[in-house]
């Protein structure tokens, strides 16, 4: 089994590819993003890292986290505009972040651009879903997908997060924007959860971090019943 899980790992790239796609479809002309690794193992050291780079250039940006991916447990970008300024912190590459690092904040971000829906399937923390898990949760966002576009909505991007399932509506909303978003997630929920899949309500604030597709959610091992997946695109809006 181990060998296995070791194997399936082994064919688990970065999709460069997939991540400048989604990177052009989910922002502005010039628009700064922070590309941000979470837990990132180097080699020769027992602790952890987390890796953080601001990015105009988004092949610079898919080829960093080419190059740092495969040691990171979830690689993720910022989805709203931000402050240009920001560039400036590390520009087109990554830095390993210390403890007065600042990452990027709310006040941060000068307007909103999408209303973000995440599709968590029910399970016990830090695993991967299984394959019915997850399949639960993508055939959850087109179903959302569907009973929204009846009453009216966009069409939204469809994205599997590698353990879950993702919906990104545009908006064009302020940054204080009333709690519209936090209201919208909460009507979400009351709607369409179920025992089985949650729509996250924490996604709400301006500055939240995304599953970045074509990159590897690596939630505890890799097992045959529990693996690794790529996040990708589904859908485009």
């Amino acid at each position: 089994m181990a060998s296995s899980a070791r194997a399936t790992r082994d064919l688990l790239k970065v999709d460069t590819a997939e991540i400048v796609r989604f990177l052009k479809l989910s922002t502005e002309p010039n628009q700064i993003v922070e590309l941000r690794l979470l837990h990132v193992l180097r080699h020769g050291q027992r602790f952890s890292v987390t890796m953080s780079g601001y990015f105009n250039d988004y092949h610079a940006l898919a080829e960093s986290a080419r190059i740092h991916g495969d040691a990171a447990r979830g690689v993720y970008v910022t989805l709203n505009p931000m402050n240009p300024a920001l560039l400036a912190r590390a520009a087109n590459r990554l830095r390993i972040v210390e403890r007065d690092d600042p990452l990027t904040g709310d006040s941060d971000i000068t307007k909103r651009r999408w209303l973000p829906i995440d599709l968590d399937p029910v399970r016990p923390s830090g695993i991967s879903s299984s394959k019915e898990e997850h399949q639960r949760a993508v055939e959850k966002a087109f179903h959302i997908r569907n009973t929204l576009r009846g009453e009216g909505w966009p069409a939204p991007l469809v994205g599997d997060s590698g353990n879950g399932a993702h919906l990104l509506y545009s908006v064009d909303l302020p940054v204080n924007d009333g709690d519209i978003v936090k209201g919208w997630l909460q009507e979400f929920a009351r709607r369409f959860d179920d025992d089985s899949v949650k729509v996250d309500q924490a996604v709400f604030n301006p500055a939240r971090i995304w599953k970045l597709y074509g990159t590897v959610s690596r939630k505890g091992d890799n097992l045959p019943d529990r693996p690794h997946r790529l996040a990708r695109i589904l859908e485009e809006p």
